[in-house]
């Protein structure tokens, strides 16, 4: 594998077709380390191809909803959370961001079931 890793503040590759290769496990840190540089949408590009390749694996998708959610794709993201919930029914994260995904798009009434359960999951019930 060659990627040109030139020096740069955030010490991420700087040529797009170096975002592709490698091996799985290199993909994932690689996202990971766009997603820690707050590089949420080149995250995203490399979450989202290994998310097809493994869709049956539920913590990069739920990491490509929340790059999603940071770079403003709300529609992607709460695909995405959905689709984790769906997997994984007690994934507390995927419910919480998926309802803090609700809220930005001004859709709060639709937020509240799953606020409350991911609050549910961590042991804070809310008062009423």
């Amino acid at each position: 594998m060659t990627t040109d890793f030139r020096p740069r503040t955030t010490g991420l590759p700087t040529e797009q077709a170096s975002l592709h290769e490698g091996t799985v496990a290199e993909r994932w840190a690689r996202a990971q380390l766009f997603f820690d540089s707050k590089a949420y949408a080149d995250a995203a590009r490399i979450l989202a191809e290994l998310v097809e390749e493994a869709p049956e694996q539920v913590g990069p998708r739920l990491l490509l909803a929340r790059a999603y959610y940071h770079s403003a794709q709300l529609r992607r993201a709460e695909e995405q959370l959905r689709e984790v919930i769906e997997r994984d029914p007690v994934e507390h994260y995927a419910h919480l961001v998926l309802g803090r995904v609700l809220e930005r798009q001004g859709r709060h009434a639709e937020a509240v079931p799953y606020l409350r359960l991911a609050a549910a999951f961590e042991g804070a019930f809310p008062q009423d």
